[in-house]
């Protein structure tokens, strides 16, 4: 499997070269030059099998000239024995159409475990025997930061600067970054929104004079490996519920676009999904673009979803690219020209491309409420804000009997305050971090500049050779 830049002017690489690269040279994301599918035969005899045993299937296409299946299944029955849930993704029923997909089970209760678990072992086994030494950097709204860390915490050959914006995560979710004391990991808290880490990450990338110091490399999203982990799960849940016979609908929280892609991706390879449901919160740029095609972007609100607190969505790029017929260089005009006036129309390609398999909402405060409420009172589940406005947007659309998956992005735990406000309920941490508040935090704080990042980890990162 080759691997292709969305904006068409960096080298095709392959499966571990794209993993340890991250962002492309050119400033654009790593897709698969064509994208494999599986048959309906081979989509149903994924059930039955064990999460692990699917990843294999799904995954294998993707690594193929890298990985053989034994390593896969290796690295998967390692990275997914972790989880505190046998299933690792358990579906919960809500009512007669309606089901949780539970991705919080696990270290760091969250969805990016799923990816990141796997993606840490990823990097330790490419650079087992070189004397390469990765610098990751990354920007987190909360959760990829904590699963990063916990993945690559103490690993050989790795140092991780985790970019978090202050005072705009959960207590819980900064305490899961800052308590990890490992030597290799670098919490910095900036002055600013999730979306100005983002962007002081990509100029990093994009800067021939700093990136010319180190190996960089990328945990978020942007990074192929990290959404290719999370197509296993859309197949693991639909053939429970009756997939490749029926559709199956899913609805995600999004901010940056990555789980959703996911599902496109899984759709690509034949999967039947009859409609991927779009949830935002008030950021609502992902919304206005699929409903209007207006990708602007706007101001930051701070909710009780930080997660979701994004104007600037990294994959919808990689959407664009496969709907504009993959031409690198009028996508590259088309972000060019994002980056410089921060707003952007969909072309009539891209909009009519999107209208089969999307649909989106915007769900604001109260409704996300009504829906934590729901799920409570109608279902005994207590859920997290983020899978709240995803279960809102579900139960708005109307798909006739087609089952419903929200996707359940976080432990309710992550979020007490914003639980106990909508349910009563404050929900208690599990006891694997029940300690959490009495562990010891550690993180720097700097002004949200690229001169200041980029000088504190010029002065702690570890050079290339």
């Amino acid at each position: 499997m080759r691997y292709v830049s969305t904006r068409g002017d960096a080298p095709v690489l392959d499966f571990q070269a794209v993993t340890l690269s991250g962002l492309a040279s050119d400033g654009g994301l790593y897709l698969p030059e064509a994208w494999p599918t599986l048959t309906i035969e081979q989509i149903s005899a994924l059930r039955g099998l064990s999460y692990v045993d699917t990843a294999v299937e799904v995954m294998a296409p993707f690594v193929a000239g890298v990985l053989t299946r034994d390593d896969l299944r290796t690295l998967c029955t390692q990275a997914y024995g972790r989880f505190s849930h046998a299933a690792v993704a358990p579906l919960v029923q809500l009512d007669g159409q309606h089901w949780l997909l539970e991705l919080f089970h696990g270290p760091t209760l969250a969805f990016k475990d799923v990816a990141l678990q796997f993606l840490g072992l990823l990097f330790e086994r490419f650079l087992t025997g070189s004397d390469k030494h990765l610098t990751v950097v990354g920007a987190t709204s909360g959760d990829t930061g904590s699963a990063a860390i916990d993945a690559l915490a103490g690993r050989a050959g790795v140092d991780v600067f985790m970019l978090h914006p202050k005072g705009r995560v959960s207590d819980v979710q900064r305490r899961q970054m800052t308590t990890v004391l490992a030597p290799n990991i670098y919490n910095i808290a900036i002055d600013g929104s999730f979306d100005d880490a983002q962007a002081l990450v990509k100029a990093m990338f994009n800067s021939p004079e700093f990136s010319g110091k180190f190996t960089l490399s990328a945990v978020n999203s942007i990074n192929w490996a990290r959404l290719m982990a999370q197509v296993v799960y859309y197949f693991y849940a639909a053939v429970r519920l009756g997939a490749p016979e029926r559709p199956i609908a899913f609805s995600v929280p999004t901010g940056n676009f990555g789980d959703v892609f996911a599902g496109y991706v899984a759709a690509k390879m034949g999967l039947p999904i009859a409609k991927l449901i779009v949830a935002t919160n008030v950021n609502d740029i992902l919304h206005r673009a699929l409903s209007e095609g207006d990708y602007s972007q706007g101001t930051v609100v701070p909710t009780p979803s930080p997660s979701m607190d994004i104007q600037v969505s990294s994959n919808f790029e990689r959407l664009l690219f496969d709907l504009g017929g993959r031409d690198g260089g009028a996508l590259a005009a088309q972000m060019h020209g994002f980056e410089a006036t921060k707003a952007m129309r969909l072309t009539n390609a891209q909009r009519a491309g999107t209208g089969p398999l999307f649909a989106s909402d915007r769900i604001d405060l109260d409704d996300m409420a009504l829906a934590m409420r729901w799920a409570h009172e109608s279902a005994g589940e207590v859920i997290d804000p983020h899978t709240a406005i995803a279960l809102a947007a579900a139960r708005r659309i109307d798909l006739g009997d087609t089952p419903i998956v929200t996707l359940a992005t976080a432990h309710p735990a992550k979020f007490r305050d914003a639980v106990e406000r909508s349910t009563g309920a404050r929900p208690a941490l599990p006891k694997r971090i029940g300690d959490l508040f009495e562990r010891e935090e550690r993180y720097d704080s700097l002004p949200g500049t690229f001169e200041a990042v980029t000088a504190y980890i010029g002065e702690r990162a570890t050079p290339s050779v």
